[in-house]
């Protein structure tokens, strides 16, 4: 074991970790690796139930301390990554777990959806499969029209109308797929219920331009993560970036010289963005003095070890909300996409178009952006249609 001391602290290393951290992690794999040999345990024995055994005997000792079954926990991946240890494989080889698994394959190789929407369809399925077939095999020529509306009827009252036509969404796909595979010789998809969400039924969720501003300069600009933070905030605020692409956003995708970022969207789709003045000068600042060493290439990374990107799109909503509490900005709605939303309604009472807000936001439909319209009595006459005989 003492042989891949070196690469592990080097790979911790890179990752950011504190030279007496290091040091830490390292003695208690040195104290692994004598309590292998003495067990005649060699390295490609180690697996999760080993570590557990040590880290057993450590607690009796009460020798652990805070970060050792953490560092022990990236020892073993580091292993399993080279090859010294198999990687540890969980197969669930039961009837619906293939029937889930085909599932996911049409979705992605014959349909070519999105990994996003195999997160919301899948999870459907699973639900669905288990309250009608319980443990057993699935039986689809057993399905009849009364398990699938009792399934939405059941389940659409405890979701948001979103949430709610995700769910029918993914009970027509599956129907389909079972038809189309010949597992049942009856068309289900219109016995599915039609979830009621009207088009443009609600108003978006905004602020007004001057809380905006409030919640940029309230900011905390004295500290390397209050300075990371503002970066962030100008994106979300002056560009309309969503949460997702912040976090997805890499250093190769600013152009410096053409004053252009190139924003990865929803279904893979990318597109440039002008680099406003202010949003590129905080870009700079940070890139330049507050971001920390790291191998990794996105942009905004974390300030502790490990540095590596940060961790999803709630990540930027948790802290568009603490900017909001800062400033003492009040909204029912303080997630990341408040800021999005704020940016349109914005700019349409300032005089833009929903054309170009549509263009900003990168909206595939001209109906996404429709519903800005409603906040301001005259963007709607642009979507008016004339009365019959009346000039407009």
């Amino acid at each position: 074991m003492n042989k891949f001391l070196d690469a592990y602290a080097i790979g911790v290393a890179e990752q950011g970790y504190a030279h007496h951290s290091i040091r830490q992690q390292i003695v208690v794999i040195a104290d692994l690796s004598r309590w292998l040999k003495q067990k005649h345990f060699a390295a490609h024995d180690l697996d999760d139930i080993v570590l557990d055994r040590f880290l057993q005997l450590r607690r009796r000792q009460h020798r652990v301390r805070r970060g050792d079954p953490k560092a022990l926990g990236r020892l073993l991946a580091m292993l399993r990554q080279t090859g010294v240890v198999k990687q540890q494989q969980t197969i669930d080889d039961s009837p619906r777990s293939r029937v889930i698994g085909e599932y996911r394959h049409y979705l992605l190789q014959e349909r070519g959806l999105s990994s996003a929407t195999l997160l919301n369809y899948v999870p459907v399925i699973e639900q669905f499969l288990s309250e009608r077939f319980h443990n057993r095999t699935p039986n689809f020529g057993q399905l009849r029209a009364v398990d699938v509306t009792g399934f939405v009827v059941r389940h659409a009252r405890q979701l948001s109308p979103v949430r709610a036509k995700l769910m029918v969404a993914a009970l027509r796909s599956f129907l389909r797929y079972l038809r189309h595979r010949g597992a049942m010789s009856t068309d289900l998809t219109g016995c599915v219920p039609t979830v009621a969400n009207w088009s443009l039924s609600a108003l978006p969720r905004f602020l007004p331009s001057a809380d905006v501003e409030r919640v940029l300069e309230c900011c905390d600009r004295k500290t390397s993560v209050g300075r990371r933070n503002y970066a962030i905030l100008l994106l979300l605020a002056r560009l309309g970036v969503r949460a997702g692409e912040v976090v997805g956003l890499n250093l190769d995708d600013i152009d410096w010289s053409a004053g252009q970022i190139i924003i990865r969207g929803k279904g893979g789709k990318s597109a440039p963005l002008p680099l406003a003045a202010d949003v590129g000068a905080s870009l700079a600042a940070y890139l330049r003095h507050d971001r920390p060493h790291s191998v990794t290439r996105s942009v905004f990374i974390r300030h502790r070890a490990p540095l590596v990107g940060l961790g999803n799109s709630s990540t930027i909503s948790s802290l568009v909300r603490r900017a909001l509490k800062h400033a003492g900005v009040e909204s029912a709605h303080n997630g990341a996409h408040v800021l999005r939303h704020s940016l349109a309604t914005n700019l349409l009472r300032q005089g833009g178009s929903l054309d170009e807000i549509g263009e900003l936001l990168r909206h595939q439909s001209p109906n996404t952006t429709a519903i800005y319209a409603k906040v301001d009595v005259t963007a709607l006459h642009t979507l008016a249609l004339p009365w019959p005989g009346v000039s407009r």
